[in-house]
């Protein structure tokens, strides 16, 4: 037999978190030490009380069927929760949509939304799904540049209207991946205003909306009036409480868009195990100082890998949120080269720029997913290899 691959999945790249992968497994069968700033996968634990949640509901041999969609407690836990952490308005019953994690919602969002021609606006760079959930749907990509000199917002005004009369969608998320910028009330006001103008969905992805540094307010892209009327904003459990493998999310906003993505995602999947849904309400529902300990902890880490690359003479633009910096790497580099390069001689992981698109070329990701000694190690590590290279 010979199968080949759609059309679709054939336009689609390989992932660079797999290549990156091989490479670290490669330097770990040589013998080398390799410290892994590449996926953004939390190591800090989930709450003790979350998990102790989670085990009671799953010792219950009667929790294990279909779920289908999520619990009522669910929905009144990420009403609550933006309420208490945006002062924004849910209804639980119209406004939420619960997903097996925001990617899962962004993968499908797409499909269930636009037709094949549609167009959608997606910043450049941005996060691979937001790309790859077009491409599977058969619609059109108008990426956007996402420019330091422009604080890494887009000038909506520099889209094309022959573009903008054929747009369906546009994505965003501030705080960003791999961008790590913020966008205030202002320039999401001016959002409102363009997709209202255009009749454009805005979907936002807030994933990192409780790791916003340096008291910076967290801003909801549904806190500003209007929000409803044109979006729905994507969260989830992974980042906030450390419970990226149990695979659970929401989308909020706007009812009509909502249930599209419901619909959809009704002929595809069963719904989240009970207990994990159980174990999200304890967790939205609770006190919220271990959010305040994660802020703490992930600056401390920023602060403690920035003073170490500085050392080496490595300028590094300080973020301002999520679990990454965003770096513009030395010159006489390729981001690729400087990346590949990094592992096999410094065994030090982190993610090409250009893996997010074209304007990402020049710049790593690097993902503060280690404690403070191992950061201060990759620094040191870094030092060394610049070093070698700047003689």
């Amino acid at each position: 037999m010979n199968l080949v691959a759609s059309k679709k999945v054939q336009k689609l790249t390989a992932s660079i978190f797999q290549e990156v992968a091989d490479l670290k497994r490669l330097a770990l069968n040589r013998g080398l030490d390799v410290i892994d700033l590449s996926v953004g996968s939390p190591d800090l634990p989930p709450p003790a009380f979350v998990v102790e949640e989670l085990v009671k509901y799953a010792s219950d041999t009667a929790n294990y069927g279909y779920t289908l969609k999520g619990i009522p407690e669910f929905h009144e836990a990420v009403s609550s929760f933006y309420q208490q952490r945006y002062a924004v308005d849910i209804d639980p019953k119209k406004e939420v949509l619960q997903l097996m994690g925001s990617q899962d919602g962004l993968a499908h969002l797409a499909t269930a939304i636009i037709n094949p021609g549609d167009y959608v606006l997606v910043p450049d760079p941005g996060y691979p799904i937001y790309e790859a959930s077009v491409t599977i749907a058969g619609g059109a990509l108008y990426p956007f540049a996402l420019l330091a000199e422009n604080n890494f917002l887009p000038i909506l005004d520099d889209i094309p209207l022959h573009i903008l009369e054929n747009t369906k969608m546009m994505i965003l998320s501030y705080p960003g991946n791999p961008v790590t910028a913020l966008a205030d009330k202002s320039f999401f006001e001016k959002v409102i205003d363009f997709a209202k103008r255009h009749n454009i969905l805005v979907v936002h992805d807030f994933a990192y909306s409780e790791l916003i540094f340096d008291n910076h307010p967290q801003i909801s892209f549904m806190s500003v009036p209007g929000a409803k009327e044109v979006g729905i904003e994507f969260n989830s459990l992974s980042k906030t409480f450390n419970l990226a493998g149990c695979r659970i999310g929401y989308a909020v906003g706007n009812e009509q868009a909502l249930n599209i993505l419901g619909t959809f995602k009704s002929q595809i999947d069963y719904g989240v195990f009970y207990p994990i849904q159980k174990a999200a309400v304890a967790a939205l529902t609770s006190e919220y100082t271990l959010l305040k300990e994660q802020v703490k902890e992930y600056e401390f880490r920023r602060d403690t890998l920035m003073a170490g690359l500085e050392k080496s003479g490595w300028q590094l633009a300080k973020s301002p949120a999520t679990m990454f910096l965003w770096a513009k790497i030395p010159d006489g580099w390729r981001s690729r080269q400087f990346a590949f390069e990094l592992i096999n001689q410094a065994g030090v992981a982190v993610i090409p720029g250009d893996a997010f698109g074209k304007q990402g070329e020049g710049y790593v990701r690097i993902a503060l997913v280690q404690p403070a000694e191992r950061l201060s190690e990759a620094a040191a590590r870094i030092h060394e290899f610049l070093a070698k290279y700047n003689h």
